[in-house]
């Protein structure tokens, strides 16, 4: 039986995984900014465009549809480029793999950085994620997804559970369970269960780690432990720079430089006035 659901969902996943035509992002990507602007630990946020990455926005009300882990450059691991592999991420159609940044510069992505995560806690996030690359993915997941396929009305407060039925095989992961695991490994929060407990005067909170099915990737976003780090601004953002279209360009960029002897001229001839 689990054979003929594995077939299924290979199916169902090399469907789902195909991508959308049409796609543009939500806001222009600035790929050098997003690479200088990550740390190892960081979380990257995709809007895919693929067919299950409009299911995952719709069941999770987000614009984010995939997760992916930056762990630095892995070593052997390179594209057809050279470029270094420095993701790892769970893929319906792939399983845990490693992959570089230039696959998602052309899409709307986020970074959340975690607070205060020290330097040996994150290496050993980053091991975590890297010793489980080669598993598989949760195709049992991808079942529970086959009735997003047609348009049935779905009450929002199941929609979270409809997407936490997975297999509840430790080798078999979705993108945001492999890093909620990752973070797990040194009990380091993202969307904790809180149980209040004490009198009125004095409430202690108690945090309960929730089962790693139980995320997607819009967790990370609105995690009160995660910084939302916005390349654009963290490199230096200056409005006063940009060209608008309903604007000339500023004087600077339409002035002709002078040419090496015309300048020296010009510089001659100031001389001459001061003198």
């Amino acid at each position: 039986m689990s054979r003929m659901l594995d077939a299924i969902g290979r199916l169902i996943a090399r469907y789902l995984d195909e991508p959308v035509a049409g796609y543009e992002p939500f806001t222009p990507s600035d790929p050098e900014a997003l690479r200088q602007s990550l740390q190892q630990g960081d979380v990257v946020l995709v809007e895919g465009n693929a067919r299950i990455s409009g299911v995952i926005k719709y069941l999770t009300q987000s614009t984010w549809s995939h997760s992916a882990l930056y762990v630095g450059p892995l070593a052997g691991r390179a594209s057809a480029d050279g470029e270094p592999h420095v993701l790892i991420e769970a893929n319906a159609g792939e399983g845990v793999v490693s992959a570089p940044l230039s696959k998602y510069t052309r899409f709307h992505t986020r970074i959340c950085r975690p607070v205060g995560l020290t330097e040996a806690d994150c290496a050993i996030v980053c091991a975590y994620a890297i010793d489980r690359l080669g598993f598989a993915y949760d195709l049992k997941n991808i079942i529970d997804l086959m009735r997003y396929l047609f348009p049935l009305p779905v009450p929002p407060r199941w929609r979270r559970r409809m997407i936490a039925l997975g297999s509840g095989d430790p080798t078999r992961l979705i993108c945001s369970a492999l890093i909620a695991d990752a973070f797990s490994a040194v009990r380091y929060p993202i969307l904790p269960k809180i149980t209040l407990t004490g009198s009125r005067q004095a409430r202690e909170q108690i945090l309960e780690i929730r089962h790693s099915s139980l995320y997607c990737p819009r967790d990370f976003d609105i995690s009160p432990y995660f910084n939302i780090v916005k390349p654009t601004i963290t490199k230096g953002f200056d409005y006063k720079s940009l060209h608008w279209a309903d604007l000339p360009l500023p004087l600077a960029e339409t002035c002709v430089p002078l040419a090496p002897q015309a300048a020296r001229t010009a510089d001659d001839d100031a001389g001459v006035m001061a003198a």
